[in-house]
């Protein structure tokens, strides 16, 4: 039986990351967009590559919310990805890879 525990890496301290913003992390080479949409001890993160524009910018995108779902607008074409599932809003036939996340005595944590 295969061991389906992800393993989890640290990236930063929650308290590297205002409320309301994101930022980059790099996990094994990866750059990843790192955000924490409120004061709560919750993040999310994404690829940091916008697949429009071929740049290394998603943490430095605004977070919106659409229909229940968090998403972050990139600040150079303005395309939305899902924090959660990494799907652009405007087109679906792109996507990012999006990240298992946890925060552990402070420490913000990825799955690799």
């Amino acid at each position: 039986m295969a061991n389906n525990k992800a393993t989890f890496q640290k990236v930063c301290d929650i308290a590297d990351i205002i409320p309301g913003t994101g930022v980059c992390a790099l996990l094994n080479g990866e750059q990843v967009a790192v955000f924490r949409p409120t004061a709560a001890e919750e993040v999310m993160a994404i690829s940091n590559q916008d697949p429009f524009a071929q740049s290394n910018v998603l943490s430095r995108g605004l977070i919106c919310q659409h229909q229940d779902e968090l998403w972050v607008a990139s600040p150079l074409k303005k395309q939305r990805f899902n924090l959660k599932t990494g799907v652009c809003m405007e087109d679906e036939s792109f996507s990012v890879k999006a990240y298992k996340t946890r925060v552990e005595n402070g420490s913000v944590e990825l799955s690799a």
